[in-house]
């Protein structure tokens, strides 16, 4: 009967104890409180809310109920990123690399697509032989030796998180803000970080397309990681316009290397000035110094900037880059292949503009529907991706073209579907006749204490 207390109290508006929150994960884990139940009391707490002591009482419950990480003693500080997911978001793939070089440990637990959001392991899995699932002791000794490693969640790690957001999902309790908080740092909690960074997308192709509801999302996770011990910080960043030039599972992984790859030949003199890497480069190196305050490696963020800048411009991150490829099973001669040629899909068709003018926006929302329905994402999470399709060189806002240049290319499988995707990328782009600013990258960062004490 404790379950419908549970569920009287939180209907009135009252608090459940810690003890309370243990013996509810417990009942999710072991099948002994049924759905219907579960169900009604995410109902409550979608309509009630938790104060902070219960959404942390319940993040440690979740993070406890299944396989937690230990790591040996070590003077490299454990670290990961969370991104709320976007359009072209590939940052985790340079990132893990560049923050090994930089001397953390990262043990970077993801996962995959679902809607107009990409999905790091989609990606990953697109490059041959690459192997997202690790046993717990290999994927240890993978962190410990290269630095990092990009894996995908096990059976054993938050086993209650997967039950209750399933049932989230078919009962319209998705959106509560305690919920989402306990659903992403309980997976984060569970990796034992010393330290994490916190990307929260904001835009109309972002989870949360309000700077408000945005704001109160990392506001709630830095709190609630701070509670449970994890050094966190949270950047706000735009999701209005696509992430690089590239947006789909191989082309991202493309993307990443060509980038990573080109640092490591300027290696020693001027970072790559590719235009359309501006961005991937900023929020990069915006992550890794954020890690490196929060862990004490660096005064303050202008001269964490430049630390990751150069280490960045320097051939260490593309190393652990390609260790951490080899280590987890990539077939380099494949890999290599795969890179040379010019894409995966066998139908490719450029996007022309039918007019002059300045770009003066990119529709991220549009150009992430339309990958997903050539089959790059998922409208639900059973269904398959394909690695080949997706959408590249895509011209970048305040960029001038003339008619006829190019906005982007497109890759697909059928030649049917070639004027219908054609017609949709062209109409993601805005041109007009004068410029205007693109929107800004980064909006804001949120710390445990007062921004104007990191200053």
């Amino acid at each position: 009967m404790k379950a419908v207390a549970w569920i009287e109290t939180k209907r009135d508006g009252g608090a459940l104890t810690e003890a309370d929150w243990r013996a509810f994960v417990q009942g999710v884990v072991d099948g002994s409180i049924p759905d219907y139940q579960i169900s009604a009391l995410l109902m409550a707490i979608y309509f009630r809310g938790m104060d902070a002591g219960e959404t942390a009482a319940l993040t440690l419950a979740m993070r406890d109920s299944g396989r937690t990480f230990q790591w040996p003693a070590d003077p490299r500080p454990v670290v990961d990123k969370h991104s709320t997911g976007g359009v072209g978001d590939k940052v985790s793939l340079p990132l893990a690399p560049l923050l090994a070089a930089l001397g953390f440990r990262v043990p970077m637990i993801s996962g995959r697509s679902l809607g107009i959001t990409g999905g790091t392991l989609d990606k990953l899995e697109s490059i041959p032989g690459y192997c997202t699932r690790l046993g717990p002791e290999r994927f240890v000794e993978q962190v410990q030796t290269v630095g990092c490693a990009i894996v995908g969640q096990t059976e054993d790690l938050v086993p209650a998180d997967r039950k209750l957001y399933a049932l989230r999902d078919v009962t319209g309790t998705v959106p509560s803000l305690p919920l989402i908080t306990s659903s992403i740092l309980s997976k984060k909690l569970a990796e034992g970080l010393d330290a994490l960074v916190l990307d929260v997308k904001c835009g109309r192709a972002a989870f949360m397309d309000t700077p408000e509801k945005a704001h109160a999302l990392a506001r709630a996770m830095v709190e609630l990681a701070h509670a449970c011990g994890v050094r966190t910080c949270a950047l706000i960043t735009g999701m209005d316009v696509p992430l690089g030039r590239a947006v789909g599972n191989w082309l991202e992984v493309r993307e990443s290397h060509r980038f990573l790859e080109s640092c490591a030949r300027a290696a020693g003199g001027k970072m790559p000035a590719e235009d359309g890497w501006s961005d991937l480069k900023t929020l990069v190196v915006e992550c890794a110094a954020r890690l490196l305050v929060l862990t004490g490696r660096a005064r303050d963020p202008g001269r964490a900037v430049e630390q990751a800048e150069a280490c960045l411009g320097s051939r260490a991150p593309w190393e652990r880059w390609k260790a951490m490829l080899l280590a987890q099973g990539t077939r380099w001669d494949a890999y290599e292949a795969q890179l040379q040629a010019d894409s995966l899909a066998p139908v490719v068709a450029e996007v022309l503009a039918d007019r002059e003018g300045w770009i003066v926006d990119c529709d991220a929302r549009q150009i992430g529907e339309l990958v997903r329905d050539l089959g790059g994402g998922r409208r639900t999470a059973e269904d398959s991706v394909d690695p080949a399709v997706g959408v590249d060189e895509l011209a970048r806002c305040g960029q001038w073209v003339r008619k006829g240049d190019l906005l982007g290319r497109v890759h697909l499988r059928q030649e049917s579907q070639k004027a219908e995707a054609v017609r949709r990328l062209r109409a993601a782009f805005r041109l007009a006749d004068a410029a205007a600013p693109p929107p800004p990258l980064v909006r804001d960062c949120l710390w445990p204490e007062p921004a104007s004490a990191r200053a």
